[in-house]
């Protein structure tokens, strides 16, 4: 489990520049004011021994997941011996789990500071700061009783880079951090953890067949293939529902029913070739990675399976290229369909790369 600390002093962005940087890569963003308002509106004042053991707390839990890494924002007075057995003792907690940390030092003017400090995105997320005067003048006191940017040479750690953001926006502070870095994209991991298979159930069928008509529709619309899902009868559905060897899935993200994927073996006592057909995603979830998700969902499902197969139309570049991601090449078989719409075929063969 990887961690990167953000540090810098008030108001220089660390939060900010934290949600633009989990959008982009797989860490997930733990500001300190998430634990810090909490025990203030609660309390009625700041509990400091609390808002550690809370942290801590979410520390080990996190240490628990998925995810590549997690992004911690904090506030460091560089002249005081306990901040920094603090910062070591959290970095050793995290690379005990074998994973790396990254030091992300941020500076700014305190005129900038002092603008951003009345930001509608800080005082959103920092109840404590809608005081403007008093959180002003909080800023200044802090500025002027401790040392809150390190000296030349002070953070000699090996993933470390100081940025002055005084004149960046946060989402390019965010880009120069992952490519420092080089840190993986979030899309395809983040995915393959919100969306799941869930076989469909017999008494499901009727929902799973307003789905594809509605996902096939503009095709049939666009080629008026006699063949497209979206005016085969339910029946047909069902027949193919009863294939005791393939199997109809929904595509779950987040809970919600996105898309449907039918994978299995035609013949029942060839278990090392598996189909996918259909496989479509409602319209309006489309263009958003979860085809590519669920074929890789599928591929786990059926680990013993070394030669996929399926066919799609040649005259959607958008779907050749999804499968062509996905590690499947042409047999240099195609269907003609109609003058308007070709079938070309894919095989994917388990080993080759993706």
């Amino acid at each position: 489990m990887d961690l990167m600390i953000i540090l810098g002093s008030g108001a220089v962005g660390k939060m900010t520049v934290g949600q633009e940087l989990m959008k982009i890569t797989d860490f997930r963003l733990f500001h300190n004011h998430m634990m810090i308002e909490p025990v203030l509106e609660i309390f009625g004042g700041f509990q400091g021994a609390l808002v550690a053991k809370l942290r801590d707390d979410i520390f080990e839990e996190f240490m628990k997941s998925e995810y590549q890494g997690l992004i911690f924002t904090y506030m460091m007075a560089f002249d005081l011996p306990s901040e920094w057995e603090y910062i070591k003792n959290l970095s050793e907690r995290f690379e005990a789990t074998g994973g790396s940390v990254y030091y992300v030092e941020l500076v700014a003017d305190q005129e900038v500071r002092l603008q951003r400090n009345k930001s509608d995105n800080r005082l959103k997320n920092k109840a404590s700061k809608r005081d403007i005067e008093l959180s002003d003048e909080r800023l200044k006191y802090e500025d002027a009783h401790y040392r809150l940017e390190s000296n030349e040479g002070e953070l000699a750690f090996e993933n470390y880079i100081k940025i002055d953001n005084t004149k960046l926006e946060p989402a390019e502070t965010a880009r120069i951090i992952k490519e420092r870095f080089a840190l993986p994209d979030r899309s395809v991991r983040e995915l393959m953890r919100r969306i799941k298979l869930v076989e469909v159930r017999e008494d499901e069928i009727e929902e799973l067949y307003e789905m594809q008509v509605k996902s096939f529709m503009p095709l049939y619309e666009k080629y008026h293939d006699e063949g497209s899902p979206a005016i085969e009868g339910i029946e047909r559905v069902r027949r193919r529902f009863a294939v005791e060897n393939r199997k109809y899935y929904f595509i779950m993200k987040d809970g919600a029913r996105v898309g449907v994927i039918n994978i299995g073996h035609n013949d029942p006592n060839e278990k090392k070739i598996s189909f996918i057909s259909p496989l479509f995603v409602l319209p309006e979830f489309q263009n958003r990675g979860i085809g590519y998700t669920a074929i890789q969902k599928a591929f786990e499902l059926l680990p013993e399976v070394s030669c996929w197969k399926l066919d799609t139309i040649l005259q959607e570049p958008a779907n050749c290229h999804l499968y062509e991601k996905c590690g499947f090449v042409r047999t240099g078989q195609e269907e003609v369909v109609n003058d308007k719409m070709t079938l070309v075929f894919y095989e994917k063969h388990v080993g080759e790369e993706i």
